[in-house]
């Protein structure tokens, strides 16, 4: 009963692999192991600006009445860059005069009047001790005499409030005079002759002034998950796309703690200073920014697509079937040992679920067929990452995908 069903199979077999398709030819996608300069770096997006930017208003309505600056001007501090109309402030200037004027002869009245009420009070009071008049009169000489020393107290209050009044006004005719703060130049001018400026709520800005842009800085927004990689002093390099091809460098001055949210993503500020000796960039330019966090100068290069590469179980056993290892060869120790070890073709995927420990596995292209080549990665920028250890050379084909896999050639690979 047993040969006999031993004979069907057969038979079956037999009948069977005529129409049973070989291997489909595969084919690969590899990249070049390369070598030169490697660096791990963070981006970031930012704004250039000077370090020092004045916003100049007036503390005065008025109508302006001349302009001394245009954009782009340079600027000394204390030069006068604008004047006010200053007719309605020499004015307040005359009410407040005439009113200090008055304030004082109403002191001088006041004087008089305490004076007047002491001789008026000292003479009831001779007459009362020669019992010519009644108590009664010393008493009331008394209260015109407190009376009158509490007016000229009084005068005293008005006159410092016309005199705080006057220098006020004459302060408000100084406003009229707009003059730059600082040492600098004049990024924008937002007014022209002949307007009209209302500063009853807040000043308004009549100019920018940068305080000097062969220094300035970027105010980048970096990433909370790279924040933490960044340091002050640390160098970068940053790009403008006023001049595309050219690279500057900048220093971080400063990492803020301060965050940012927008759209649920967390940033940080990294202020970076930037020497602008010849004054090509400008303020407001959008700079893309690199952290050099560390680098490599000479490095064997695996292109990142490589590592990424992870074979399926498909794939693995077209690629064994490629390189000559089928099912009929897993008992050669000769195989077994080349490339990768015992474990090569035996595992699934990429690894096979073993532990690698530090190591990567990457494959091989060696005269047409795959070969497995565990690596130790080192520094990377994230499109190719610095080799460590491993068996590879520069000029190296790694594989980065298979194409022309079937699920039936995996099916007949296992006969």
């Amino acid at each position: 009963m047993v040969i006999a069903i031993l004979a069907g199979v057969a038979a079956f077999l037999v009948i069977e692999k005529p129409w049973v398709k070989g291997p489909t030819p595969i084919s690969y996608a590899t990249v070049t192991v390369g070598k030169g300069p490697i660096a791990a770096q963070v981006t970031a997006a930012g704004t250039l600006s000077a370090r020092g930017t004045v916003q100049v208003g007036a503390q005065v309505s008025g109508r302006v009445t001349a302009i001394f600056v245009d954009f782009n001007d340079p600027v000394k501090k204390g030069q006068v860059i604008a004047k006010l109309d200053e007719s309605v402030l020499t004015a307040q200037i005359d009410q407040a005069q005439a009113t200090y004027d008055l304030a004082v002869a109403n002191q001088r009245k006041a004087a008089v009047q305490v004076a007047d009420a002491e001789r008026q009070l000292k003479r009831q009071k001779t007459l009362q001790d020669q019992q010519l008049v009644a108590g009664a009169t010393v008493e009331t000489a008394e209260v015109t005499r407190d009376t009158a020393i509490a007016s000229m107290n009084a005068s005293k209050a008005q006159v410092k409030q016309a005199a705080a009044n006057l220098k006020q006004a004459r302060t408000n005719l100084s406003y009229a005079t707009i003059i730059s703060p600082v040492d600098g130049v004049v990024l924008s001018r937002n007014v022209d002759v002949g307007q009209t400026v209302a500063s009853s709520l807040q000043a308004p800005v009549l100019f920018t002034i940068a305080e000097d842009l062969a220094r300035m800085q970027i105010d980048t927004a970096v990433a909370e998950a790279d924040v933490g990689r960044l340091s002050e002093g640390m160098k970068a390099t940053f790009t403008v796309d006023a001049f595309p091809g050219k690279s500057f460098d900048g220093v971080v001055r400063q990492v803020r703690n301060a965050p940012t949210t927008s759209a649920g993503v967390v940033t940080y500020d990294a202020v970076i200073d930037v020497d602008n000796k010849e004054k090509s960039l400008r303020p407001g330019m959008t700079a893309n920014v690199t952290f050099v966090l560390a680098q490599v100068a000479d490095a064997i290069k695996i292109p990142n697509a490589a590592l990424r590469f992870k074979p399926s179980r498909d794939v693995m056993a077209a690629m064994r079937d490629a390189s000559g290892r089928g099912s009929n060869q897993r008992g050669s120790g000769s195989n077994r040992r080349r490339g990768g070890g015992s474990g090569e073709w035996q595992g699934r995927g990429s690894g096979g679920g073993r532990d690698l420990g530090d190591k990567k596995m990457v494959w091989k292209l060696e005269g047409g067929k795959p070969r497995m080549v565990l690596v130790k990665p080192g520094l990377t920028d994230g499109s190719a990452t610095e080799l460590l250890e491993g068996d590879l050379e520069p000029g190296d084909q790694l594989i980065t995908e298979v194409t022309g896999v079937t699920t039936n050639q995996r099916r007949v690979s296992a006969f």
